[in-house]
């Protein structure tokens, strides 16, 4: 008899979340079928969009988020007891799985990687960074690239990849903490967007000639900024929009249209679950010799206990976290 633990949405949130807005249960889950497997969590993810998701819940729903699962028993012979897999379960200590929905690490994982990182650099926000700049973008050497909430786990990997590009990369974050890790992992120019008197002269002192990739994670009017000081042709992948989720008024303007008319530039929205397959796993082999090559760096900000769920995704909303944001469960 197993009791599955899980974070379910009490009610909708209203700006920010808090605390009442969720709720644990406990339920008890059914002894396993011919195909299915057993899995208790060992890290959870939490990440941006899983406020914008929210919207979509019930109340009453269990939260959503990607987690590493270990499989703990097991009825499926493709995934036998120990088997370490990805799984889109939610905010849950134990769930039960036909392996349809199951992504195992890859072969050439080393021991020596923390398993968290698949949830981060060598997982779906260093996909998002790789296909965001690579194909979106389409950034090319010589080129210069802005990149905002460059600090967290999808910025941090833009920065990265775009210098090992060959790329001039400009990053902004929202402290003097993370403005410094943005220098150590080597971005040419990085500031506090928080304490600059102006983000236009600040962008424009950072790249006088203007911007050829914006990779954006923010949105509102730091985009609307961004985007006047494009080059022309310039591209933008827009992979987030964090600064309107908490919003509860309407949305702020967009960017003038004679900027995106005279300038030719390119916007393209994208969620990197369009990219699987083969496409997927180079990508992810790609970023993991570049972890164990020391090429790319990482940092993980992780919470300790299921039961604080909620409060590492608060955490996150506000900008607490340096790098990716993991519960270890």
């Amino acid at each position: 008899m197993v009791h599955a633990r899980s974070w379910i949405l009490k009610k909708h949130f209203k700006g920010y979340p808090t605390n009442s807005d969720f709720e644990l249960k406990t339920v008890e889950l059914p002894p396993l079928k011919n195909g299915e497997v057993l899995l208790e969590a060992l890290f959870i993810s939490v990440d941006p969009y899983m406020r914008l998701a929210s919207k979509r819940l019930k109340e009453g729903d269990k939260m959503i988020g990607q987690q590493v699962a270990r499989v703990v028993e097991s009825k499926n012979s493709a995934f036998p007891v120990g088997t370490i897999v990805l799984i889109q379960s939610g905010w849950t200590t134990h769930s039960i799985s036909d392996g349809k929905d199951l992504e195992k690490l890859l072969a050439e994982w080393p021991d020596t990687l923390p398993l968290s990182l698949a949830l981060g650099t060598v997982g779906m926000p260093g996909l998002t960074a790789y296909f965001g700049l690579l194909n979106i973008c389409g950034v090319k050497g010589g080129e210069t690239v802005m990149v905002n909430a460059a600090a967290g786990a999808v910025g941090s990997v833009v920065g990265q990849i775009a210098k090992l590009k060959g790329c001039k990369v400009v990053g902004a974050a929202g402290s003097d903490e993370k403005v410094a890790y943005l220098k150590k992992l080597g971005f040419d120019v990085a500031f506090n967007y928080k304490t600059v008197k102006s983000l236009e002269e600040a962008l424009r002192q950072a790249s006088p000639d203007g911007y050829d990739c914006y990779f954006d994670n923010v949105g509102g009017e730091f985009s609307n900024t961004v985007i006047s000081q494009m080059k022309k042709f310039g591209r933008i992948a827009i992979c987030g929009a964090i600064s309107t989720y908490n919003r509860t008024g309407p949305l702020p303007p967009g960017p003038a249209p004679e900027n995106i008319i005279y300038q030719e530039l390119r916007m393209e929205g994208f969620i990197v679950y369009r990219w699987q397959g083969e496409v997927k796993q180079q990508a992810l082999k790609g970023l993991l010799t570049w972890v164990l090559e020391g090429k790319i760096q990482y940092c993980e900000h992780i919470t300790e206990g299921f039961e604080n769920m909620p409060a590492a995704f608060m955490g996150m909303l506000k900008g607490e976290n340096l790098g990716k944001a993991i519960v270890k469960a």
